[in-house]
């Protein structure tokens, strides 16, 4: 069972088995280990029975900590959340239980710009230690609001080709009022300490001159580096020329970052989620080595666009603004998936990568 031959419209790049079967193999793994514990009377009647919502790779069955990483990439996010909604889907079938959710199945997750907006909702806890969303409510809030966040006001078209140039080319008050709606519960806005499972997001810094990676685990430690759930999306989505910059200030008002775009160093977070890992001791002890790490690692598709020299060659800067985007950050997404397959090279099967290539027109 792949994933099916359309992904909104693109055709897949790579077979969805290897993620899914991944995950399955997790499963079954400790159903037998659970079995086994039963029949050798480890698993005393008055310990709590493991649930559902707990990892995996926590509950001592195969000792991997388990990622997901979601790369970066506007409204073709879309892609990863569709992938995400149908293993979400395909895992319900196979358990059996209807309120399995992508997050029972990682131990982290990680993502940038867009992707940190799927890897936020898909932790987001509900009050009850059980997430909020489900995979298919974040491709459809994307595919939703996203014509309301990539609008420009009717009175300010005529004048739309200077946006972008001059000024942002979008307001940030749709996106802003969207975010607090989701990414808030009981009337108070949800912070990183508000996730059922770790969380990356990374972004740029301003004010510091270099990359901000907002954690959960910092979050745990200090207040210093507890953030709002819908500023930290914010500041990830935050595109040069798109949006303004997003001033974040932490939960106690002793951390200030300015924040925009991650894609702009991180566009593909998996690096940074297994660096994470490796050298978080506390929540990852039983992580020795990347043989002791599975990662998904989803893109949100590849242009499939060549430039002849014939066209090109008498370009400016105004003609190559587009183009170097585009390839600055599938190049950052595509060499970290170079070095991710390096690093795993003797442990190919811990690393999967999903990826879609799109004609671009």
């Amino acid at each position: 069972m792949g994933l099916p031959e359309e992904v909104y419209g693109v055709k897949k790049k790579m077979n969805g088995d290897a993620a899914l079967a991944a995950l399955e193999e997790g499963w079954n793994q400790y159903k037998e280990n659970l079995e086994l514990r039963k029949n050798k009377r480890l698993l005393s009647p008055i310990q709590p029975k493991p649930r559902l919502d707990d990892d995996i790779s926590s509950l001592g069955m195969s000792r991997k900590a388990c990622i997901l990483s979601i790369d970066g990439g506007g409204m073709r996010g879309i892609i990863p959340a569709r992938v995400l909604s149908y293993i979400e889907d395909s895992l319900q079938k196979k358990t059996g239980n209807p309120d399995v959710r992508i997050a029972d199945f990682f131990d982290i997750i990680a993502g940038t710009s867009v992707g940190g907006l799927i890897a936020t909702m898909l932790v987001t806890n509900d009050g009850n230690g059980r997430p909020l969303f489900k995979s298919e409510e974040a491709w459809k809030l994307i595919a939703e609001k996203g014509k309301l966040i990539f609008r420009v006001p009717t009175l300010q078209r005529p004048f739309a080709w200077l946006r972008g140039i001059l000024t942002p080319r979008y307001s940030t008050k749709d996106m802003e009022g969207i975010l607090k709606k989701h990414l808030s519960r009981d009337g108070r806005e949800l912070t990183l300490k508000d996730t059922v499972k770790p969380l990356l997001v990374p972004c740029y810094d301003l004010s510091s001159a270099c990359a901000f990676l907002f954690s959960r685990a910092d979050a745990m430690q200090t207040d210093s580096f507890d953030f709002a759930l819908a500023d930290i999306c914010r500041a990830t989505s935050a595109v040069p020329g798109f949006f303004k910059p997003s001033k974040l200030v932490s939960v106690n008002k002793k951390t200030l970052v300015v924040g925009i775009d991650g894609g702009l160093v991180m566009n593909n977070p998996a690096a940074a989620a297994v660096t994470h890992v490796l050298h978080n001791t506390a929540e990852f002890s039983y992580v020795k080595s990347v043989s002791d790490v599975m990662v998904l690692s989803l893109g949100t598709g590849l242009f499939d666009r060549s430039y002849p020299n014939e066209r090109v060659r008498k370009w400016g800067a105004f003609q190559w603004v587009k183009p170097v985007a585009r390839i600055v950050l599938d190049g950052i997404s595509d060499m970290v998936d170079h070095f991710m397959s390096m690093a795993f090279n003797e442990h190919r099967s811990n690393y999967v990568r999903i990826q879609v290539k799109q004609t671009c027109l």
